[in-house]
């Protein structure tokens, strides 16, 4: 039988975090966005930006993020069950302080980066906190609010033990990409990624630690 684990894990609780050996000096925060790939995902207009380790002293913001932010455990209904969601989370809204400077720092960056394609800047951090391999996101796309019909954009910094981000169309299919993210991996959706794509985070059964997801959002997506 597997173990439980504590809805509200005590900081010394989680998994040791083994860090990237490129990720050891003192600095923190966003490097340049000049080295972004781009990827087009079909012909409708998605895309995926990728930028690995993009983010400077990745392992020391996990850190504290993992022991300062306060962490909720969510329940959701699936039919006539009650199922407690497969990652903890947090959520920062507009004009919301963020939990460190530096996510602030990373937030501007990418707000002045994509500004000429994106019209707006992110303005909300959601925080996920993946324990190990058991924790999870589904298959979805970011559809409620404006981004149920309409371009928009979501960046997401990625920070502990890498996991795999994968991407299918909507409604089903084989995936037809997969990136391993962390160690400060940046990854941006956009186009009509969230209304014709979908992304998951998949649960694994290789031995990996724990990963903060952090997404900024403009106003009015979720």
């Amino acid at each position: 039988m597997t173990a439980p684990r504590p809805a509200f894990p005590a900081r010394p609780g989680l998994p040791g975090l083994q860090g990237s050996l490129f990720d050891q000096g003192s600095d923190m925060g966003p490097g340049p966005l000049s080295g972004i790939r781009r990827t087009a995902l079909g012909d409708g207009g998605a895309w995926v930006d990728h930028l690995p380790g993009w983010f400077h002293g990745a392992g020391a913001l996990f850190e504290e993020l993992a022991g300062s932010v306060p962490w909720q455990a969510e329940e959701r209904r699936m039919y006539d069950h009650v199922v407690a969601v497969p990652r903890l989370l947090a959520y920062y809204r507009e004009g919301a302080p963020l939990p460190h400077p530096a996510l602030l720092e990373a937030r501007e960056a990418l707000s002045g980066h994509y500004a000429r394609e994106l019209g707006e800047p992110f303005v909300t951090a959601g925080l996920c906190l993946y324990r190990d391999g058991r924790d999870s996101v589904a298959w979805h796309g970011d559809r409620i609010g404006r981004s149920a019909t309409q371009d928009t954009m979501v960046g997401i910094l990625s920070l502990g033990d890498p996991r795999d981000l994968a991407f299918r169309p909507r409604g089903g299919g084989p995936v037809a990409l997969r990136l391993p993210l962390g160690h400060g991996d940046l990854v941006v959706m956009g186009g009509s990624c969230q209304r014709a794509w979908e992304h998951a985070v998949p649960k694994t059964s290789r031995a990996v630690g724990p990963r903060i997801s952090v997404q900024f959002r403009p106003r009015g997506v979720a």
